[in-house]
């Protein structure tokens, strides 16, 4: 049964004993057009902390964020996630690296991947196996909500072993074991979820196989960071005449972005563009992560400049199976935007721009394959104009 848009948030935590945890049933989240808020989201003069100190804060982050803190209270997680040592690393950057100790050393140990296309093997670790308690609610939009052909059955769930504050996982239908590779509900369902939050720092994530997915069933992350990021104003250059595909510059790793000034057919097209791009990834075994954030139009923008619509950035990368142990990071979605979760005190302290970008760079495409990729982005987005 779907819960009204004007219930009180405790609909959605859990009863006190965990014995009726299994026959609760999953609360519905279901939101409106009107609650896609793009305006007026800017970050303030001081940052704004955690999601609740959001004025307002929107449904949905109270929503989640009460769940989400109940969940800690309750022990579901790995660990209990404290306040995380943070800094900016000096230099043009802007880097922003967090102190997180417990994720490197009690993180699930990913699942073996040997392909980007690898299927999904039941037998493995996967989100129909999770402890009833750490699913948060079914994120539905509602019925008549423009663009939408079909209906996609989103669960939102704890990261048992959290980035920072409210991460979660969006996760489509877990029984029917897709795999690790995006799809058009699953990303409209992360771009909504960007714009039914007040937060300018909640940002929506999304790793191929061989890009540092861990586990092979079909998931977004999503996670707050108050603090800005490189990628939210970084300047880029149009690379067709379209206007739909630019490559990102000034940031950790070249992308591709793509940009939504807001819901209605123009993030329809963003999300069908998105998703031809990511099929021919996948389809040539090209390892890639995908970063979801509120920031600036493309062209000559700033790091200040006013979050007026949603970037989507897409990096093509070298694959990588396996954790690199002895790292200070691995370079996942959260790196290559400019969030550096570092996992050694040593590391944290000693870690340069130098450094980070180094072991960035150590994951980009050659130069004459990326080159052959960029080609081949924007031959797809000319098939559009047809």
């Amino acid at each position: 049964m779907a819960v009204p848009h004007d219930s009180h948030e405790t609909s959605y935590l859990l009863p006190p004993n965990s014995k009726d945890w299994e026959g609760r049933g999953i609360p519905d989240f279901v939101y409106g057009q009107e609650e896609l808020v793009l305006e007026g989201i800017q970050w303030p003069r001081v940052a704004p902390g955690l999601p609740e100190d959001s004025v307002p804060p929107s449904r949905f982050d109270s929503v989640l964020c009460s769940a989400w803190r109940q969940r800690v209270e309750l022990g579901l997680f790995r660990y209990r996630l404290g306040e995380l040592q943070t800094q900016t690393l000096p230099g043009a950057v802007g880097f922003v690296a967090q102190l997180n100790v417990e994720r490197g050393a009690q993180r699930r140990r990913p699942q073996s991947i040997s392909s980007v296309k690898q299927a999904f093997d039941p037998a493995l670790f996967n989100f129909t196996k999770i402890r009833p308690g750490e699913v948060l609610f079914r994120l539905l939009r509602e019925p008549h909500l423009p663009g939408a052909l079909q209906q996609e059955d989103i669960l939102v769930m704890i990261n048992v072993s959290p980035l920072e504050w409210g991460h979660v996982l969006l996760v489509p239908e877990p029984t029917r074991g897709l795999p690790q590779r995006l799809l058009p509900g699953a990303l409209r369902a992360g771009v909504e979820a960007v714009l039914l939050s007040s937060h300018p720092g909640f940002r929506v994530g999304f790793n191929s196989l061989g890009g540092l997915a861990s586990v092979n069933h079909l998931h977004l992350h999503g996670y707050y960071l108050a603090h800005r990021l490189p990628v939210e104003g970084a300047p880029s250059e149009p690379l067709d005449p379209g206007g739909h595909l630019h490559l990102l510059q000034a940031v950790p790793a070249p992308g591709f972005l793509f940009y939504t000034s807001g819901p209605g057919p123009d993030l329809e097209a963003l999300i069908g563009r998105v998703c031809r791009a990511t099929d021919y990834l996948t389809d040539r075994e090209i390892a890639h992560n995908l970063f979801v954030t509120r920031g600036a139009p493309p062209g000559k923008t700033s790091p200040s400049s006013a979050l007026t619509g949603v970037r989507v950035i897409l990096w093509a990368r070298k694959s990588s199976f396996g954790v690199k142990e002895g790292e200070a990071f691995n370079v996942a979605l959260c790196e290559l935007a400019g969030h550096l979760p570092v996992k050694t005190s040593q590391d944290f302290s000693s870690l340069t721009e130098a450094a980070a970008l180094a072991l960035i760079q150590d994951c980009l495409l050659p130069p004459a394959q990326a080159e052959e990729v960029q080609a081949a982005l924007v031959a797809l987005m000319a098939q559009d104009e047809q």
